[in-house]
């Protein structure tokens, strides 16, 4: 496979993964592009490298920088604004987590926090089960909110250690 087909369909793979992340296609294949450029690229190299608008770019650029993945790079002696892309893939996934977080966990974890203080009624069946659905989701949000908070704080070499230890490591037989 030449390096054009492999790119090509790396930004497709990528812009898969991101509508799994909860960003959209478009952004994620803009993210991909500058992934996988040496260089910061322009609005424009951007435009034509995807075969989209201006106004798709700007936006999807604009959200790329909110969550941490793009930032914006200043070359001397050129007007246009120029982009580069996060490198680093576990800081990409540490972004990533920490947005997913705070869109979606914690309004989550909000909401059940006052559900479980609905008016008790100890002779209710469905408040009883309404209770216990609502505070094993508490406890499962609690413990992943706890675990996001880690992660996203753990160097890289540490986790990965750690994850390939866990992977190779056999269980001792008593």
């Amino acid at each position: 496979m030449k390096l054009e087909e492999a790119k090509t369909q790396f930004i497709q793979v990528w812009g898969t993964l991101g509508t799994d992340w909860g960003i959209n296609r478009t952004m994620a294949q803009i993210h991909a592009v500058l992934l996988l450029s040496p260089k910061p690229l322009s609005m424009d190299q951007l435009m034509e490298e995807l075969s989209i608008s201006r106004g798709n770019v700007n936006m999807n650029l604009r959200e790329l920088i909110a969550w941490g993945l793009v930032r914006r790079e200043i070359i001397p002696g050129e007007r246009r604004e120029y982009f580069v892309g996060e490198k680093d893939i576990w800081e990409v996934a540490k972004c990533v987590m920490r947005e997913r977080k705070k869109r979606e966990l914690e309004p989550l974890k909000k909401t059940i926090d006052k559900l479980v203080k609905v008016t008790p009624d100890p002779t209710s069946e469905e408040y009883q089960t309404f209770i216990n659905v609502t505070k094993d989701i508490q406890k499962i949000a609690d413990g992943v909110d706890t675990l996001l908070t880690r992660l996203t704080q753990v160097e890289r070499s540490w986790f990965v250690e750690k994850i390939v230890h866990l992977f190779t490591t056999k269980k001792k037989r008593k």
